[in-house]
């Protein structure tokens, strides 16, 4: 029993000192049933959840308010049979118009750690809401901006770009070799951008779906390189998860000492 208790000790310490990492480790992403179509009037669906490894459904569900689907033709069209389940979430989009279209779900606001009467609080909302929603006498407050953006792309027929331009907030990809356009074997070249401006040195990680099925992770690490350049040789086919991050002070909120910016596309490789 003594030895029981010490080895629990121990693992209880461990997760302790690791519980800050651990609370930033579930990956958020989205996932469509298909991503490159034929036929007219076609439907996608789209899961979209956060958990440990990519497009495994064991934590939950990611929330919609910042879903955005654009069309083609640049219009913003609604979502089809929403619902947000307990370990994830899922919509309908009807692929309508040919050409490519771009599915995101952006988070984009304010998180705050602060004190009160002896007591730790969290807070997360609008800029906006930020005066009104945290007292102004907290103790031991400190607020980050956060952008988050979580995209997937989908085709129907001949592939197109005017959907895929970036806003201009946040970290974003930009296609020189199109995002339906990715089969094994073959070297695709995106373009990061940061506020709209090419993001060199950034640290970008790629995933390949199926690793509840793997010893391995298989994970790809790679930097940006000049003028954001990223350049993916294809292992094989499937999905892929494909993350960037990057910090930094450049906060359009006076609250906020830190800004947090992190990008997701989910990709699909198609084989030969």
């Amino acid at each position: 029993m003594t030895l029981l208790r010490n080895r629990l000790l121990l693992v209880l310490s461990l997760l302790a000192g690791f519980a800050p990492g651990l609370a930033q480790a579930h990956k958020f992403w989205l996932l469509p049933s298909s991503t490159v179509l034929s036929g007219e009037g076609d439907w996608v669906t789209v899961d979209a959840a956060r958990s440990n490894d990519p497009f495994i459904f064991n934590h939950n569900r990611m929330g919609l308010d910042g879903l955005q689907i654009r069309a083609p033709d640049g219009r913003t069209v609604a979502p089809e049979n929403l619902q947000e389940m307990e370990i994830r979430s899922v919509f309908d989009v009807q692929i309508n118009q040919p050409g490519s279209w771009k599915i995101a779900v952006v988070d984009d606001g304010l998180f705050a750690r602060y004190e009160r009467n002896g007591e730790s609080h969290r807070w997360r909302g609008t800029a906006a809401a930020f005066k009104s929603e945290v007292p102004a006498d907290a103790d031991k407050l400190r607020v980050s901006e956060r952008i988050s953006r979580a995209e997937v792309f989908v085709t129907s027929g001949a592939p197109s770009r005017e959907a895929l331009e970036p806003t201009g907030r946040g970290l974003e990809l930009v296609p020189q070799t199109h995002f339906n356009d990715l089969y094994a074997g073959e070297t695709a070249r995106f373009t990061l951008l940061l506020d709209g401006k090419p993001a060199s040195g950034v640290d970008v990680e790629i995933i390949p779906g199926g690793g509840r099925y793997r010893d391995a992770l298989n994970s790809m690490k790679l930097r940006s390189g000049d003028k954001g350049l990223i350049e993916i040789t294809w292992p094989r086919a499937g999905m892929y998860y494909l993350e960037a991050s990057v910090s930094d002070q450049q906060t359009s909120s006076e609250a906020a000492s830190q800004r947090r910016l992190t990008y997701v596309a989910t990709l699909e490789v198609l084989p030969l």
